[in-house]
């Protein structure tokens, strides 16, 4: 073939992709997506004499981009500069590990291809879910977020099982178009199709499954809807958290446990030494004291002051004016009817937003990072997770704030600290009406599936609602109209197969993926001779 038409293939599976990917895609076209780009890899592997490595590089690159632009250009409602970078450095890891495998498989042969290409893959999706540079959005098995009836095994595999059905279906598929064809091949397609729905289905009964647990709590969810790029900087903090506790209003009562409102929801300048000393905090204790049993988890911006005595952190800010250091938070509080204020500060920062990757080299860079809900610089942060827990200590909620969401395993942390429900607290106003906050929105769905925990989601501008056990999103309410909803959930405390384990599938991928590369280099330095 010719190298245009070899390029007009890779377009294809960028398309491909896209057009499977949620919330308007069809899933059925993400089962042969990788097929064409497979195909220009090939074509590339057995004519060497014609085309270099480098094409492969190439066409997988349009690939990405294609892929990339096509389902997270919504980014640019943000920053162009900051949608240009995670689009450009995205599709460039992508593209690099679609040349490694074929560089892997160039020496060690074309029947290793498949195991190479799906374990490379997978491990390059766990390893993006690190700390520094990391960007998940497209993580293979994220797709399913729209089709959760397709894999309720989540509890068992979480994502990583979705990336590698999917991986597998492509590669069985490919093998029966382009190599070897028999009647066991085809069957086997069809079985790697059909088994992992059937059970997916199995799953989802009997139907009330999901509302026996150790307790019910009733919730009731705020959608203020303050637009973060006008009115939440020139409205006083005063009314807004009024407006907040005027929607909570009409729904609670004497027999509602929770409130949630949104991440950074407190504008007040909140100092974590003095918190004693806040007004927002205050108010919103008085509102609560009509209420005895009513906790309220909200987000707010914190600081901290470092006294001399405390070792200060690598993202600590020197005060302007006068000595001493501080750091800035994206934290949650639950406040009750008790003295003291439970927080958590959140833990995986978005980077270029709230968080500068690889600070040893870009360092000198911070005054230029972006500006999409975060401050300038880095965010101070955490490394382990803090559950807020009810005076009884019979109910345990896990306050994810954000972009948290989006990592399977890091929810996981939550859970095996005893939380009975999870509460998600976002912002989503940053992106406009895109398909952005609806993403965001459904892979929330994927951690109630992967843990059995009922969710309460409270964002700012839309959409707010509570998730079951099963994935399902109930009382959704409209994007950017403020709302409040209340309703019932179900504690639960049994703790599932993924969130025992985490991502396991994506550590034996790795693990699988070093060895083949081991065995590539032995082969390159001839220690041994290739099989």
């Amino acid at each position: 073939m010719k190298k245009y038409q070899l390029y007009l293939l890779s377009i294809l599976t960028g398309l491909l992709l896209a057009f499977s990917w949620f919330p308007n895609g069809w899933i059925g076209l993400l089962f042969i997506a990788f097929l064409p780009l497979l195909f220009v890899e090939q074509t590339v592997f057995r004519n060497p004499e014609k085309f270099k490595s480098r094409f492969v590089f190439s066409a997988a690159f349009i690939s990405f981009f294609t892929w990339n632009i096509l389902t997270t250009w919504w980014l640019k409602n943000a920053s162009w500069g900051g949608a240009l970078m995670a689009i450009v450095l995205n599709t460039l890891f992508m593209a690099l590990v679609f040349l490694f495998f074929h560089k892997v498989k160039k020496r060690i042969g074309e029947k290793w291809g498949h195991l190479i290409f799906i374990s490379l893959w997978i491990a390059f999706e766990f390893l993006y879910h690190g700390d520094q540079i990391t960007w998940t959005w497209l993580s293979i098995g994220n797709t399913f977020a729209d089709s959760t009836n397709l894999i309720q095994w989540y509890e068992y595999t979480g994502i990583f099982g979705g990336s590698l059905w999917v991986l597998s279906v492509n590669c069985l598929f490919f093998s029966l178009l382009f190599a070897d064809k028999n009647k066991n091949k085809v069957i086997g397609l069809a079985a790697l199709i059909v088994l992992p729905i059937l059970f997916s289905y199995s799953l989802l009964y009997p139907k009330d499954q999901y509302k026996v647990g150790i307790g019910q709590q009733n919730v009731v969810i705020v959608q203020p809807n303050i637009d973060p790029y006008n009115e939440k900087f020139t409205g006083s903090y005063e009314q807004q958290l009024q407006k907040m506790l005027d929607l909570a209003s009409q729904k609670v009562d004497s027999t509602t446990d929770y409130v949630i409102l949104p991440e950074t929801a407190l504008i007040e300048d909140i100092w974590e030494h003095e918190l004693e000393k806040s007004n927002s905090l205050n108010t919103i204790k008085k509102f609560i004291s009509k209420y005895p049993k009513l906790k309220v988890i909200i987000g707010a911006a914190t600081a901290k002051a470092y006294t001399q005595s405390e070792e200060i952190s690598s993202t600590a800010r020197k005060f302007s004016q006068g000595e001493g250091y501080y750091d800035v938070f994206n934290t949650a509080f639950q406040l009750d009817n008790r003295q003291q204020i439970q927080k958590y500060h959140k833990s995986k920062l978005v980077p270029g937003v709230e968080q500068m990757p690889l600070q040893f080299i870009f360092k000198y860079f911070e005054a230029f990072a972006l500006e999409m809900g975060g401050t300038t610089g880095s965010l101070g942060s955490q490394t382990f997770r803090t559950v807020f827990k009810s005076n009884d200590n019979a109910t345990i909620v896990a306050p994810v704030i954000c972009y948290e969401s989006v990592y399977g395993e890091f929810v996981t942390d939550f859970i095996k600290k005893g939380a009975t429900f999870i509460a998600i607290i976002t912002n989503d106003g940053w992106w406009g009406n895109t398909p952005g906050h609806i993403q965001h929105l459904k892979l929330g769905r994927l951690r109630a599936i992967e843990n059995r925990r009922w969710i309460a989601r409270s964002a700012n501008t839309g959409i707010s609602c509570f998730i079951d056990p099963a994935g399902e999103l109930l009382q959704a309410t409209d994007y950017w109209i403020p709302a409040a909803i209340s309703g019932s959930i179900t504690l639960k405390n049994e703790l599932t197969f993924y969130t025992r384990f985490g991502d396991y599938i994506g550590r034996i991928a790795m693990y699988i993926a070093v060895l083949l590369i081991i065995y590539s280099w032995l082969i390159r330095f001839r220690i041994i001779k290739k099989s």
